[in-house]
């Protein structure tokens, strides 16, 4: 069809849904009305002779391996968004099992514990991410509030007092 100017005057063809040029209007129409026929489900134009093509290859009912029931043209969106028995990745150890069974792998997952390199201390997976942050300063913390305050040293029923608690940092 050839192009025509935003200045000329046009007209919406009922059936295609197309601005037709009004000095092409009639010729459209019929053309269009024996040729075009409009999908009852997604209500867009097909040309008549691909109709049933067109049916068969987007809103036939299939079945997802969840058992739900939907057209083919939603497969894809339903098994990428929404099924259960999609894969999705563990965010502590990279492995691949189904939305269904993701967040009791991640709640055990991210319960287990490494040894941290740096400060020896366990932790646990699921703040291994977070521990650098901390790393070190809760046993500084340990150390400040086990210090034994300097007057202590003065008092003399206090030393076996001094070195117990020695004992224990």
């Amino acid at each position: 069809m050839a192009e025509f100017r935003d200045d000329q005057a046009s007209r919406l063809c009922d059936n295609c849904k197309k601005e037709i040029p009004v000095f092409n209007f009639t010729i459209h129409e019929i053309h269009c009305q024996r040729n075009i026929g409009v999908c009852p489900v997604c209500k867009e134009p097909f040309p008549k002779s691909d109709m049933d093509i067109h049916m068969a290859a987007e809103h036939c009912q299939v079945t997802c391996k969840c058992n739900k029931k939907l057209e083919k043209r939603q497969l894809k969106q339903h098994a990428e968004t929404e099924c259960p028995l999609r894969l999705a990745v563990c965010q502590h150890c990279d492995l691949e099992l189904s939305v269904v069974k993701l967040k009791e792998h991640e709640d055990y997952c991210g319960a287990r514990t490494e040894l941290c390199g740096s400060c020896g201390r366990n932790v646990l997976v699921k703040e291994l991410k977070t521990h650098p942050e901390v790393c070190g300063r809760v046993e500084e913390e340990k150390r400040t509030e086990a210090a034994i305050p300097p007057e202590a040293y003065d008092e003399p029923w206090s030393q076996d007092r001094i070195w117990i608690a020695s004992q224990l940092l």
